[in-house]
Order: C-alpha cells, then sequence, then structure tokens
C-alpha cells in the first residue's frame, strides 16, 4: 500500500499518517449570536403642530345601512367552487305550438281536412242511404229496374238533413212500366220537400217523366191485356209521317192512333181491316189505355204523344203533388 503525497508541512503542524479506512467525522457548527432587535420608536408630533378637529355627522342624518358581501374566493384556473347545494340546470324553453306560424298552419291544415273528410264522409253516407230508398220505390212504383241520381247544388248533405232535394232524376231499365211492356221511363223530379203530414208524407214541386214504348212493346202489351183478340196480334208497325200504329192480327189489320185525351194516353182507331168491326176494336183499345193510365201514381198525366220509327213517346208530368201515405200506396213506405 503506498502513501499518497502529501502537500508541504506547516511550521508546527503535525500530520497524521492517512487511514483510508477511518470514519468521517462531522465538525460541529459554531453557534453564531442572533442580532440584537432593533426598537422602533413612535415618531412624536412636533410641538408646534395645530390639532386636528373630529366632525361628527349631525343628530338628524339618516344611518346608512350596511351591506356585507360575501367574500368570493378567488380561483386560479377554474370557476370559483361554492360551499352551497349545487342548482339543477335551467331548462331552455320550448316554443309554444300557438305563436309558431309554421305550427298555427299546420294545424289548420289538418282541421280543415278533417272537416273536409268529415263532410265528405257524410255526404256519401246520405247518398248512399236516400239511393238505396229511392231506387226501391222506384222499382215498386214500374215494376222494373231503375237508377237515381242527385242534384249538386245545394251539398245533398244539407239537402238529407233539412228533408228538402232540390232534383232527382231516374232512369228505368225499360222493361217495362207497371204493365206496360216494352217501356222506359226517364223521370225529373225537383222540389222535393220530405215534411210528413197526417195525409201525405211530403210534396213534390215538379215531375217530368218521358216514357218511350217500343213497337214491339205495344204488341206484348195489347197479347197480353186483351184475351182472345190479343193474342191474335201478330205483329205491330209505325208510320211516323201519319203519326199512326198498324197492328196485324191475321187477315186484320187496324190502324190506330196514338193521342191525349184529358191527360190520358188512348189508341183512337182509324181503321179496321178485316171481320173485326171498328166499335169492338175501340172498346177494346179503351179498356187497355185507361188500365194503363190508371197505374200511374202522384196525378201524373200525359201532355203530348209522337209516333217514332221505333215506337210511341210520350211526355207526362205532375205539379204539387202529394206524396201518398203507406195505406194509399205501399211502394211509398219507407219515404
Amino acid at each position: 500500500m503506498t502513501t499518497p503525497p502529501q502537500g508541504p508541512r506547516r511550521p508546527g503542524e503535525r500530520r497524521e499518517p492517512f487511514r483510508p479506512d477511518a470514519p468521517t467525522r462531522r465538525l460541529p457548527r459554531p453557534e453564531r449570536p442572533e442580532p440584537p432587535t432593533q426598537q422602533f420608536r413612535s415618531r412624536q408630533p412636533p410641538s408646534d403642530a395645530v390639532p386636528t378637529e373630529r366632525i361628527r355627522p349631525p343628530s338628524d342624518a339618516v344611518p346608512t345601512e350596511r351591506i356585507e358581501i360575501p367574500p368570493r374566493p378567488l380561483t386560479i384556473g377554474g370557476p370559483a367552487r361554492s360551499d352551497r347545494e349545487p342548482q339543477p340546470p335551467v331548462k331552455a324553453k320550448r316554443p309554444s305550438w300557438w305563436r309558431d306560424p309554421l305550427s298555427l298552419s299546420l294545424i289548420a291544415i289538418i282541421a280543415v281536412a278533417v272537416v273536409v273528410g268529415g263532410l265528405a264522409g257524410g255526404e256519401l253516407y246520405a247518398r248512399h242511404r236516400v239511393d238505396g230508398i229511392l231506387v226501391e220505390v222506384a222499382e215498386c212504383v214500374v215494376k222494373d229496374g231503375a237508377t237515381v241520381s242527385f242534384g249538386v247544388n245545394p251539398p245533398f248533405l244539407w239537402q238529407h238533413v233539412t228533408g228538402h232535394y232540390t232534383n232527382i232524376s231516374v232512369s228505368t231499365d225499360g222493361n217495362q212500366v207497371q204493365d206496360a211492356k216494352g217501356m222506359q221511363a226517364d223521370v225529373s223530379v225537383s222540389d222535393v220537400r220530405l215534411h210528413g203530414s197526417p195525409d201525405s208524407k211530403g210534396t213534390i214541386g215538379a215531375l217530368e217523366a218521358t216514357l218511350t214504348w217500343t213497337a214491339a212493346g205495344i204488341k206484348d202489351t195489347v197479347a197480353d191485356n186483351l184475351p182472345g183478340v190479343g193474342s191474335l196480334v201478330t205483329g205491330v208497325t209505325t208510320d211516323p209521317a201519319a203519326g199512326t200504329l198498324n197492328m196485324e192480327a191475321g187477315d186484320i189489320t187496324v190502324t190506330a192512333k196514338p193521342v191525349v185525351n184529358g191527360g190520358d194516353l188512348a189508341l183512337q182507331v182509324v181503321t179496321v181491316a178485316g171481320q173485326l168491326e171498328k166499335d169492338t176494336v175501340q172498346a177494346a183499345l179503351d179498356g187497355l189505355t185507361a188500365k194503363l193510365n190508371a197505374q200511374y201514381p202522384l196525378g201524373i198525366h200525359a201532355d203530348s204523344v209522337v209516333v217514332t220509327a221505333t215506337g210511341v213517346v210520350g211526355k207526362f208530368s205532375t205539379q204539387n203533388a202529394s206524396i201518398p201515405q203507406e195505406d194509399e200506396n205501399a211502394c211509398f213506405a219507407r219515404l
């Protein structure tokens, strides 16, 4: 083991040999005396200073109210904290439906649609119900199929509620009108008031009907309603220029002219070629037309008649007619 070099020795200094294994000693720190405290004396005012006067507020002055504001804690880098309970968040008010123009428009459109839909449904229901009733009445009167249509002014629902129908049209299938075979009817009815009374179910302001009677239908009608003689009729032809009908029964030919006589449709015999007497044929035809005229209800009467290439067309009408009660005519029972 070598001894490390040492520096020059001072006079009177004793060196100790180097001991690497010796523990180090901690030298105590010398105690420093505390510096004396300095006493500051208050400065006395100079002897020639003027004494200040203390001003007191007047006795009648209103004392001011002292408002204490609690100190707000100062924070750095974040919001101030409070020891109070946390308040619930304020919800934003939703806009009212009644203040939004778009919402009001939608509500108005929906309301109008509901009203219009309800009226349309009521209109269809009323038409369907009344249509069924009038079709039944018409078919009972004419003994044939029929269709019914209504006017649109005012709306039919209003007509049904008030019981006042402005225009009603009836068209039959053309098979027959009562006992008149091959007859078709087109009827227009106006100002119908279903205001019942002990004597009637209501009134009809005006009725106009066009009855079209074919030549083949006239033949069948004569055959069905004139026993014996009617069965001999083999055909009916028309002469529009002369306004006559020609009925053939074997060797017999009867020429008759349709006329209006006192509101009734009649067949006036012009000539008879054959073995039958003219008066006999006229009496048979008078009985036939009287039966047909008696079957028209509501006081319907003939106004005019025209012979065409295919048959006979008659105009019929009535005004201010009373609708009969059920005991007078069962066909009007459902009105």
